[in-house]
Formats: C-alpha cells, structure tokens, sequence
C-alpha cells in the first residue's frame, strides 16, 4: 500500500469528514464499489460514533472516512477498478489500526445498514470483519 495512505497519514483528511458528505458518498459508492467496501466504511463510521472509541483511533478514522468523501483523491474514482483502490486503501489501513474497538455490535449495525442497500449479503462480503 502507498505510504500516503497508511494509518498515520490518514489523520490529515479528517477535515474532508461530514456525517451529511459521509452519507451521501457511501450511497454513490454503493452501487459502484460493492458491498464489502461499503461494510468496511459502515464499520468505520460506527466505531467513530461510539463513545467508548478513543480519540486517537477517531482521528485515524475520520481521516480515512475523509479521504473516501474527498473528491480529488490519489486516483479519481471515475478510472473503473483502479479508481477506488485508493479509497479501499485508506479504509483497510483505518480498519486494521482500530481493530480492537470494532465491536461485535458495531458490525451487527453496519451488517443491518448494508443489507438494508443490498439485500442480502454473503457472509463473503462481510470480509474479514464478519
């Protein structure tokens, strides 16, 4: 992965993070990334709601939800595939950083969002969080 995108870099893009932008980014994606990269950034957004998330671990995730909302990323999101590897990037390196205060409650909201878009979803699409 590029170094821009590692989870000490991410906090820098916590500026580009809004609920409202956040919601209106991950609905577009949703049809264009699938269902896995959209329950990884439903995790993310819901470990940075809950209050027991520690404030090191929200900036790392408001930065890599920032960088997803961003609309001049590394690789426009217009280049089909490649154009959001960049974002998927971002959000697995958030992930990975924050893993221990992904809760089983906090996935069980985002498995409910996803398939409130999706339908039903395959526990492969879960990942590795399912």
């Amino acid at each position: 992965m590029d170094k821009m995108l590692s989870s000490d870099k991410l906090p820098q893009f916590q500026k580009h993070f809004s609920e409202g932008s956040f919601w209106k980014k991950i609905q577009k994606l949703a049809k264009k990334a699938g269902a896995k990269t959209v329950y990884y950034a439903l995790v993310l957004y819901y470990t940075l709601i809950d209050p027991a998330t520690p404030t090191k671990y929200k900036a790392v995730i408001g930065g890599a939800l920032g960088y997803l909302i961003l609309p001049a990323d590394l690789i426009p999101d217009l280049i089909p595939a490649a154009g959001l590897a960049d974002d998927w990037g971002a959000l697995l390196a958030a992930v990975m950083y924050v893993l221990t205060a992904i809760t089983p409650a906090i996935k069980e909201k985002a498995k409910q969002q996803l398939e409130n878009w999706f339908g039903p979803v395959s526990e492969e699409d879960y990942g590795d969080l399912a």
